[in-house]
């Protein structure tokens, strides 16, 4: 009886424990609910960005929730989301973020879909727009619109090591080509005397992806070179040709190392005294490392040229009253504010001119006069071509650019192949699909 008593009174303790639990639940439930109606004014909007190093990001993430802070009725939940084929899936299944940060050669593709906001009537309206440095919006536009803003700008240089300048003897930086050669070849040493190189002039990048294309774009620039002409791909002119032939040589002679295949931004060579030279830009992890370095601007060959390397954000379709909200965080990205408290903390330079002038930005320069090359670089500096094909484009371009580099081809037998795969690809696709300046947008 005690046993049957005993195991009553357990059940009993249990439904009452039961009870208490589940007025609880419904407590919550009730000011969860409370709190989805207090908020209902509020819209949330969900913002993609793949920004690295993870230091970078953080920044970012510290900038969205200070916007948040700010706007109580706008709420930007920032996620880390990499990869074209995800976007593109989100696009497709009419799921897409309300705010993208990319590269602005996928207008083309984005505009195409009709997955993108034109900006340009907004964009005139605004005070900041006499802020933005002009050629930051070179390659945000497409047949008359405005795609996307500029989240930061950038280009890129060649950083170099003092203490290897010294010892091979080099007292002047290289202002032409032929002087970038004859030191990249100087500063290739065999040190040991085992017959093999331990030092190597400069690295070039190997591999099929956009960072190949644009560490060599100041190069075709710089030779009066394009890829595209009137929306059509032109990889076999004469700039086209320099520029290869120049990356080629340097091959050739032995001054120049190829980088392990994808891996051309990775700067380990640099810092361990194996190259003397390497191309990259403000972003770089050289400038926090302990080594000797210092930079000068891409030699010339007809003209002083260098590459726009910016990021952006589009404000995908989604609704009007969303669309509204993810403008008024674009505009925040543009301020003053942002700018200064994004470019002290990235390296990235700020397109906001009253950012630039700024005292914090100043200050900052004093702390790091090497950032003064690419500031003084942007006036020179030029974007890569926004059209509907550049993916394709840029992919045929590194082929041609690997095949050439590793000895398989000649520079213009390798841009003409490319030349005419592309061609049959346009003219192929030409017959599909309309041109871009008629795509839905």
């Amino acid at each position: 009886m005690k046993s049957i008593f005993f195991c009553c009174q357990i059940t009993n303790y249990f439904r009452l424990f039961l009870g208490i639990l589940l007025s609880f639940s419904l407590l919550f439930l009730s000011g969860c609910e409370s709190n989805l109606h207090k908020d209902s004014n509020v819209i949330h909007l969900t913002l993609w960005q793949s920004i690295n190093p993870p230091t970078n990001r953080d920044v970012f993430q510290r900038l969205v929730k200070k916007f948040n802070q700010k706007y109580s009725d706008i709420q930007v939940d920032s996620v880390y989301a990499e990869g074209l084929p995800k976007i593109l899936t989100a696009v497709v299944g009419n799921s897409p973020p309300d705010i993208l940060s990319f590269y602005p050669q996928l207008t083309g593709q984005f505009v195409e879909l009709g997955a993108i906001v034109p900006l340009e009537q907004w964009f005139d309206q605004l005070a900041v727009k006499s802020e933005v440095i002009p050629n930051a919006m070179e390659e945000l536009k497409l047949d008359g619109h405005l795609w996307s803003i500029p989240l930061y700008t950038s280009n890129i240089a060649i950083f170099y090591r003092p203490k290897l300048f010294e010892a091979g003897g080099i007292k002047e930086l290289p202002k032409s080509w032929e002087e970038l050669r004859q030191v990249a070849k100087k500063l290739t040493i065999d040190k040991n005397g085992d017959g093999r190189l331990d030092q190597h002039g400069i690295l070039l990048p190997l591999g099929k992806k956009e960072w190949t294309v644009f560490s060599w774009f100041p190069f075709l620039l710089s030779a009066g070179g394009e890829i595209v002409t009137n929306g059509y791909p032109n990889l076999t002119n004469p700039g086209a040709i320099t520029a290869l032939k120049f990356w080629e040589s340097l091959i050739k002679d032995g001054s120049a190392i190829l980088s392990a295949p994808e891996r051309g931004y990775e700067e380990d060579d640099f810092v361990a005294g194996r190259v003397a030279m390497q191309i990259t830009g403000p972003w770089t992890y050289i400038t926090r490392s302990k080594v000797d370095y210092n930079l000068f601007s891409i030699p010339t060959k007809l003209k002083k040229a260098t590459v726009i390397g910016g990021g952006n954000l589009y404000v995908m379709k989604t609704n009007p009253a969303r669309e509204k909200a993810a403008l008024r965080f674009l505009e925040f990205v543009m301020s003053e504010e942002f700018q200064t408290e994004w470019s002290v903390g990235t390296g990235f330079l700020p397109v906001n001119i009253n950012s630039a002038k700024s005292p914090t930005y100043q200050e900052y320069l004093r702390s790091k006069p090497w950032l003064k090359v690419f500031i003084e670089q942007m006036s020179v500096a030029r974007p890569r071509p926004v059209i509907a094909g550049y993916n394709r484009l840029s992919n045929s371009l590194d082929r041609a650019i690997e095949s050439t580099l590793m000895g398989k081809s000649s520079a213009e037998l390798a841009l003409k192949e490319a030349q005419e795969r592309l061609e049959l690809i346009w003219n192929t696709e030409s017959r599909k699909t309309p041109p871009v300046s008629k795509a839905k947008l």
